[in-house]
């Protein structure tokens, strides 16, 4: 079972993570966005590190719950609502408990997921996060290493598609041969998943 200590180092190692690979997702985002995602979601990040530090929450969904509002609070440009979504309602979705199956993540983050895609209107294939999250979440029944594998195909199989929702869609065909950053930073969130598993 995984408790709200378990989510904390999921967030924990997720800014870390970011962190780490902050200059490579705006390396990404240089062609086909405004260059500054790996910014955004450092700063975001960051912020839901240290009010985890300072705020204890003693549930898994009011610890996603939290993370979500801060990042919301602290991103900018479309990264922020869209994380800041995808935590809040996996968050809503686990509800009170104090510990929680893995399938009972599976099945929140699949929440979370439908209402990202709710929000931005993206659909597998439109070149985003969604391409990395769907698969992820998908394999997560077979537990968080196959989360991760899927995640990280699902982002490397961004690179030949055209993009059709976000920044990178005015492109059009000059999209296709650049992997997403959205996928590519949504793969971290989900290795971080894997590692916070200890996977």
């Amino acid at each position: 079972m995984l408790d709200a200590d378990f989510f904390r180092r999921w967030m924990t190692v997720t800014a870390a993570s970011v962190e780490r690979e902050a200059e490579r997702l705006t390396a990404l985002d240089s062609p086909i966005g405004d260059a500054d995602h790996g910014s955004n979601l450092r700063r975001g990040f960051t912020a839901v590190a240290a009010t985890l530090e300072k705020e204890a929450p003693d549930t898994p969904g009011a610890v996603l719950t939290l993370a979500g509002r801060q990042l919301i609070s602290t991103v900018g440009g479309a990264s922020g609502p869209l994380y800041g979504t995808l935590l809040r309602r996996t968050g809503k979705a686990l509800g009170d408990a104090g510990e929680v199956s893995e399938e009972q993540l599976a099945e929140a983050l699949r929440a979370g997921v439908e209402a990202v895609m709710t929000l931005g209107g993206a659909a597998p294939g439109d070149k985003t996060m969604i391409d990395t999250l769907v698969p992820a979440v998908d394999a997560l029944g077979t537990g968080f290493a196959a989360a991760r594998t899927a995640a990280e195909q699902g982002a490397l199989a961004t690179t030949p598609l055209q993009a059709r929702k976000g920044r990178a869609s005015y492109l059009g065909e000059r999209s296709i041969g650049h992997q997403d950053p959205g996928a590519t930073s949504a793969a971290l969130l989900i290795a971080a998943l894997a590692e916070a598993a200890g996977e």
